[in-house]
């Protein structure tokens, strides 16, 4: 079989500004997902699909691509999901069910799927490497976003992506000295992107605004002392706590905590970043909070 692997994603910055156009930096991290694949010339036209989540069995469903019909699943919605997506594919691909071939497709998600870490990004960009179409042209027909997850994918690095006037990203060297003092904390408690993106949309924004926060990622990817770090991190919070008009999640949760706290993503859920302190570890599982990752735990750069 054919193998294909795409990253998993942090964003470090601009949160839902990225969908207006502000500039995000994001990173890869090392745990992604796999694609296997294998196509046999037996005038069937099916798909089998297999999807494992950390190598355990998920999702199995049998789709006849010549009639777009789900012959057999586990889990009807998500085998819906996998149909619409692949009839993308279809519509946008020159190479990919235009026959009577079967098609083998495996996955295989190598991190929890409740971290947010771009289980439905590292799908996409999987299979559009897979049938040779553009990543953010079938993310954008398929579920939507600002596509900053695609472009980590796609470039397996840490990058500098924006989205206005047209998507636009560049690879960067991320590698703060002071990284071995950061730390990421799992929240457990997933949230709907869509949910934080929708309230943010229905609420009336400046180019300014934008702005500032493409300027705040800029001087957060040169910085190069953590205190210096540590005061953009605190403002890029505060702009948005105040925007939004929700509390940060360093004052919901971790008020007494002696460094900054970042949402990472949509608030109030999935990833924080925050810094090292003496007896940090049993600070925040003290608070409940167990699954603590290093730099070089989490992040591929």
């Amino acid at each position: 079989m054919g193998e294909i692997y795409s990253p998993g994603k942090l964003m470090l910055t601009s949160e839902y500004f990225a969908v207006d156009g502000a500039l995000v930096l994001a990173v890869p991290t090392k745990l992604g997902q796999e694609f296997f694949f294998e196509e046999k010339p037996d005038g069937k036209s099916v798909v089998f699909w297999e999807a494992y989540h950390q190598n355990k069995l998920w999702l199995k469903a049998v789709i006849d691509y010549k009639n777009w019909q789900i012959l057999e699943t586990n889990i009807t919605s998500s085998a819906e999901f996998i149909l619409k997506t692949l009839k993308n594919v279809q519509n946008l691909s020159e190479i990919k069910f235009k026959n009577t071939d079967s098609y083998y497709l495996k996955t295989n998600l190598q991190f929890p799927a409740d971290y947010g870490l771009g289980s439905s990004s590292t799908l996409m960009n999987n299979l559009a490497e897979w049938a040779q179409i553009n990543p953010f042209h079938l993310n954008s027909i398929s579920l939507g976003g600002s596509g900053y997850d695609i472009a980590v994918a796609h470039a397996k690095s840490a990058v500098l992506f924006q989205n206005k006037p047209e998507i636009h990203f560049e690879k960067v060297n991320f590698n703060p000295k002071f990284k071995n003092e950061l730390i990421f904390i799992h929240l457990n408690q997933k949230q709907d992107s869509r949910e934080g993106i929708n309230l943010y949309k229905s609420k009336i924004k400046s180019q300014k605004l934008v702005d500032e926060f493409s300027n705040l990622t800029r001087n957060i990817l040169l910085c190069d002392e953590l205190d210096k770090f540590s005061d953009l991190i605190m403002l890029h919070e505060q702009r948005i706590s105040d925007f939004i008009e929700i509390p940060t999640v360093k004052s919901i949760y971790f008020a007494d905590c002696a460094k900054f706290v970042k949402s990472l993503g949509a608030w109030g859920g999935d990833f924080v970043m925050s810094a090292k302190f003496e007896g940090f570890e049993d600070y925040f599982w003290g608070k409940g909070f167990t699954t603590i990752y290093e730099w070089d735990d989490l992040i591929n750069c």
